[in-house]
């Protein structure tokens, strides 16, 4: 079984897609309808940054979409075919293209809409992700519950048993920081992304999004997909158009995604987009070397992956 996993935000370098832009003519196209989007030239700050603008999620988030679609475009043209798709936060939009939910175009115009709300609704209240590596989740969980921190640090991501990703303001981050470090409770890492993901500092932006996901078609998925919001294949088009938009405050539900894919037999997970997260969490989440796991964020990489599968 063939399962595509696309990469959020985090995944991101200066210089991601550089091969595309040199050869793929239906990627710069994206890229140009994503620029006409957030009126920036999206092709300089992808190739050359600098970093400081690829990381704003207005720019980011629509760059991320073209270019995996790009790697899954030439892919899809080498005959490799999904059984199953699912992507990790913003990556659940290329997942929608790629499960035929909705079309290239519209999956780039969704990541520049979902990209411009959350810069506005970080722009308020300044924030950010912080992973944690730890063999006691349910301690670290609890003692944030506990004040001066609830409500104030929440879950993000559930990435695997032992790595996990909160989020909130900056300087309720730093003080959950402190806490598991102090208490020798884990291992703490700031993302590289520039507001408080997955939590209810985003409500201003699930709202105006949510309206605005009304005007886009959603057709049935051709492919099952698995939501990261509920960590279930999810087949009724109105249902997925809510959860696009419940992602933006509630937790990514990866392991328990990574839960549905256990125990199949010749499963093969390919990583299309940039950077290795994902292979890095399905190692996490128990997938031995029985289940091939293939990085595809350059076209060499593609073209190894449809010789070997």
């Amino acid at each position: 079984m063939n399962v595509f996993l696309f990469p959020g935000q985090g995944s991101q370098t200066v210089g991601m897609g550089e091969d595309l832009f040199k050869a793929d003519a239906p990627f710069c196209a994206l890229v140009r309808r994503a620029a006409e989007r957030v009126g920036g030239d999206l092709e300089k700050i992808c190739r050359r940054g600098p970093e400081r603008e690829l990381v704003r999620p207005k720019n980011l988030q629509p760059l991320l979409v073209c270019v995996s679609l790009g790697y899954l475009r030439r892919l899809l043209e080498l005959g490799i075919r999904a059984d199953r798709v699912l992507g990790h936060s913003l990556g659940e939009i290329t997942a929608l293209a790629a499960a035929g939910v909705v079309n290239f175009e519209a999956a780039v115009d969704i990541a520049a809409r979902r990209g411009e709300l959350m810069e506005a609704a970080a722009a308020r209240t300044p924030g950010g992700l912080m992973a944690v590596i730890a063999g006691d989740r349910e301690t670290i969980l609890r003692r944030l519950a506990e004040p001066p921190l609830v409500g104030a640090v929440v879950l993000a991501n559930d990435n695997a048993p032992n790595q996990f990703v909160l989020s909130g303001a900056s300087a309720a981050l730093a003080a959950a920081e402190q806490l598991i470090t102090a208490e020798k409770l884990g291992q703490c890492r700031r993302l590289a992304v520039a507001g408080p993901w997955h939590s209810p500092l985003m409500e201003p932006a699930r709202r105006e999004f949510a309206e605005w996901l009304e005007t886009v078609d959603f057709q049935p998925p051709k492919i099952p997909l698995i939501s990261n919001a509920t960590g279930r294949i999810e087949t009724d088009p109105t249902i997925l158009r809510q959860l696009v938009a419940r992602n933006l405050v509630e937790p990514v539900r990866w392991r328990a995604a990574m839960d549905t894919l256990r125990g199949i037999d010749g499963l093969s997970l390919f990583e299309i987009g940039p950077g290795r997260v994902l292979a890095g969490l399905a190692r996490a989440n128990g997938f031995d070397d029985a289940t091939k796991v293939f990085n595809l964020n350059n076209l060499r990489g593609i073209e190894l992956a449809a010789r070997f599968n």
